[in-house]
């Protein structure tokens, strides 16, 4: 009697055991459960943003500096070629403008910050060309996801051409719908990082 009486009290220990390791398995799941939805969450609030003013290198490398922009990616876009290369849009007979793809966080920057920092960052009276740089890949030009986007760069566009910043000259930036962005090879994307070089885009 004495030895079940021992198995009995030995079952419970193990049993009241595996009952709070499993309680404890669980309570992790569902920390991990609840912070992968906090971060969908977040990521779904998170606004993109397509943007054209040169050399893409530059154009990245500032907008990683501006708070509130959670990532970026260089690539192509406006073009006629599927998934083209860099010489592709270099032989000017694509289309394709050098961009950059800008997710933000709408909560620390908005839409309208995000463009008037654009147009701070590069000359946009100069259709196909930025410094050195000409052709018609380093054309000015804003790439809208939505009718507000759109709204919203007209008149930041307008108003700075009200400004009188540019004296005469025309500010010349199209606004257009985003079409597919083709993210550009990797050696492009964050290249003042990787090379430590400093970038070739100043506010004007």
């Amino acid at each position: 009697m004495a030895k079940l009486l021992t198995a009995c009290a030995m079952l419970a220990v193990v049993s009241a055991g595996c009952s709070r390791t499993h309680e404890a398995a669980t309570m992790r799941e569902n920390k991990q459960s609840t912070s992968s939805e906090k971060a969908s969450t977040r990521e779904a609030a998170y606004e993109k943003a397509t943007f054209a003013g040169g050399c893409f290198w530059g154009v990245e490398s500032a907008f990683r500096e501006l708070p509130g922009v959670v990532d970026t990616q260089v690539g192509y876009t406006g073009g006629t070629l599927d998934n083209p290369t860099y010489e592709d849009v270099c032989s000017h007979t694509t289309g394709h403008a050098e961009a950059v793809e800008v997710t933000s966080d709408p909560a620390k920057v908005s839409y309208e910050k995000l463009v008037e920092y654009f147009f701070d960052i590069h000359n946009p009276t100069t259709m196909n060309r930025q410094g050195p740089d000409v052709g018609d890949q380093y054309r000015s030009e804003i790439f809208v996801h939505s009718p507000q986007q759109e709204r919203i760069a007209n008149e930041v566009k307008q108003r700075l051409q009200n400004s009188g910043k540019y004296g005469k000259r025309e500010v010349v930036t199209l606004i257009e719908p985003a079409p597919k962005f083709w993210r550009a090879e990797e050696y492009h994307q964050r290249y003042f990082e990787k090379t430590g070089q400093a970038s070739c885009h100043v506010k004007q």
